[in-house]
């Protein structure tokens, strides 16, 4: 089948890409627009569009879809596939060809824009990649495939991310193999049990060490990657990138400093929390070791 793709981050990049090694054929990729970045605020193009040119796909950069519906009109495919593309899709898109979505998590749970960030906040053990028909709400169309997928105590954003997304891609082949030979069946969702996640901001980074350290670490796996994680120590900010709970003995009060043998540990409600990688203000991410050889603390508490 002729394939319209839509989508814009490294998630979607891996999708695309096996549906461009498989048997189908990609006649498009529609990806958000270039945007200002750094100091020079220059206009920087997302990588999936590079990539799609690389592999000779033109590329579409539309400011709003709903703007464009003629132009869109005029593109010659069967099927439109999108994954993580960041515009919602108008009635009008959705009336000109089908269309269907990869969607990372096990529907109808976690629906909405940050389903693997909101599995690793809450400590799932488990979640999975969906395949569903779009439709004009938010993922709530007709499901035709469903895959679980275990998730690791230790994994952070980045790395599931990565393998949701070739879990995403094969499926995504799978789908338009069934779609187009017409053995495709599709399951209704149970709207009753839709649960919906929250877009992120940076304020969500803050470690509050009045919690306990699942909640601590949880935070740090699922932010971490993205907007980074922060403490507040003697009123600077410290960023931070990866984290661990550890077994201590409760001898001190929530949210003291305690730096052990090179250690950067923290004590929080239930026991403490060792920082494995931070950046200072102005520095440089650093394994917690080396951080401590060069940062002086203004405080022995966070904030």
């Amino acid at each position: 089948m002729k394939v319209l793709f839509l989508g814009t981050p490294l998630f979607a990049q891996i999708v695309l890409d096996y549906i461009i090694k498989s048997n189908h054929e990609v006649v498009g990729v529609v990806c958000q627009p270039d945007k200002p970045s750094g100091r020079g605020m220059k206009f920087v193009s997302p990588e999936i569009k590079h990539f799609a040119e690389e592999n000779g796909i033109k590329v579409y950069q539309f400011e709003k879809v709903r703007k464009s519906i003629d132009e869109i009109k005029a593109i010659d495919y069967d099927i439109a596939l999108t994954a993580s593309y960041g515009q919602i899709l108008p009635q009008s898109f959705l009336d000109i060809k089908p269309c269907i979505n990869v969607h990372p998590s096990l529907l109808p749970k976690y629906r909405g824009a940050t389903p693997i960030q909101t599995a690793l906040l809450n400590g799932d053990t488990e979640t999975g990649v969906t395949i569903m028909r779009t439709e004009a709400g938010v993922d709530c169309g007709d499901i035709i495939l469903q895959e679980k997928v275990q998730i690791s105590h230790d994994i952070y954003y980045n790395e599931f991310m990565i393998e949701l997304a070739h879990i995403g891609g094969k499926m995504a082949v799978k789908a338009l193999d069934l779609i187009e030979s017409g053995q495709d069946k599709w399951i209704k969702q149970d709207h009753d049990k839709a649960t919906f996640v929250k877009m992120i901001e940076k304020t969500d980074g803050f470690l509050d060490f009045s919690k306990n350290s699942d909640e601590i670490v949880n935070k740090v796996r699922a932010f971490g990657d993205l907007i980074s994680c922060y403490i507040t120590i003697g009123g600077e900010n410290i960023k931070v990138y990866k984290a661990q709970k550890i077994d201590y003995e409760l001898t001190k009060n929530e949210k003291d400093i305690l730096c052990i043998r090179k250690r950067f540990i923290i004590q929080c409600k239930d026991g403490a929390v060792e920082i494995l990688r931070c950046q200072a203000p102005n520095g440089k991410i650093l394994d917690a070791r080396d951080f401590l050889n060069g940062y002086k603390f203004k405080s022995d508490k966070v904030e």
